[in-house]
């Protein structure tokens, strides 16, 4: 009787039936080989750029990029590229970027430098605490009038504003670093503003004004352990496709022993 059974439960079972599971078994499994092998990719992407930033970091200084090689810098090249600006800071009141350092909450401070080969890069000064703007001259400290050579980093324009916090310059509230923005609020002419900014060096600090030097150079690196998720995830799909096979077999040859 029970090997009546199982024969009939083999006759139920269709072909087409096992052939669609192996399809599906099939294709999940290469979509998740797949993307193990681009996380592997991936990882080889990220040490590359990370290593020609600290390159870049701590090479010796080279000249800011002018208008001929902008459209590099608005593609995302030279990010963190050591470079020197020669000229002075325009007569106007620094724009104070909300943020946080390693000293706390407080204010980046930013300011227009008028280069010696005649465009505008914006330069952040550095670090103020969030009480140091209301004191008395601050501005002239924080923007020295005559000429001078200074040294950063380059940094990429950070358009819109923070997390949920637009920038306002209607009511000059601003919580990130739009070099456009920041530009036309000081009136300047857009085709003059370097598309990208300069943190200023550690050796620019001036006292009673901004810490400068405090820039944050971090790229998170979770690539291998992505791939070995994906690679994990394919062998489950392996390992569900051997159970279903395993019991494709079993109901095709079922056992011979009859009982009554």
């Amino acid at each position: 009787m029970t090997s009546a059974l199982r024969n009939n439960a083999a006759t139920r079972r269709t072909p087409g039936r096992f052939i669609l599971w192996m399809a599906l078994f099939s294709t999940v499994f290469a979509g998740f080989i797949a993307l193990g092998n681009w996380q592997v990719r991936r990882e080889s992407w990220k040490l590359k750029l990370i290593h020609n930033v600290n390159a870049r970091v701590h090479a010796p200084a080279v000249a800011a990029p002018g208008p001929a090689t902008w459209s590099r810098i608005e593609k995302g090249h030279l990010q963190y590229l050591h470079v020197s600006l020669k000229g002075r800071f325009l007569d106007a009141m620094p724009t104070l970027v909300h943020g946080t350092s390693d000293f706390g909450y407080g204010y980046w401070v930013m300011a227009p430098f008028e280069t010696d080969r005649g465009f505008v890069v914006l330069v952040n000064r550095g670090y103020i605490p969030a009480a140091l703007p209301a004191t008395p001259g601050l501005g002239r400290a924080m923007s020295p009038p005559e000429k001078t050579t200074l040294t950063g980093l380059l940094r990429l324009s950070e358009p819109g504003g923070g997390f949920l916090r637009p920038n306002q310059p209607h009511a000059d509230q601003w919580y990130s670093r739009d070099v456009a923005a920041m530009g036309a609020a000081w009136g300047l002419p857009a085709d003059r503003v370097a598309p990208y900014f300069v943190d200023a060096d550690a050796t620019t600090t001036r006292a009673g004004g901004p810490v400068a030097g405090l820039t944050r150079i971090h790229f998170r690196n979770a690539h291998v352990g992505y791939a070995i998720t994906w690679y994990l995830l394919a062998l489950g799909t392996l390992l569900g496709a051997g159970l279903v096979i395993r019991d494709e077999l079993q109901a095709r040859h079922p056992s011979s022993a009859v009982t009554d």
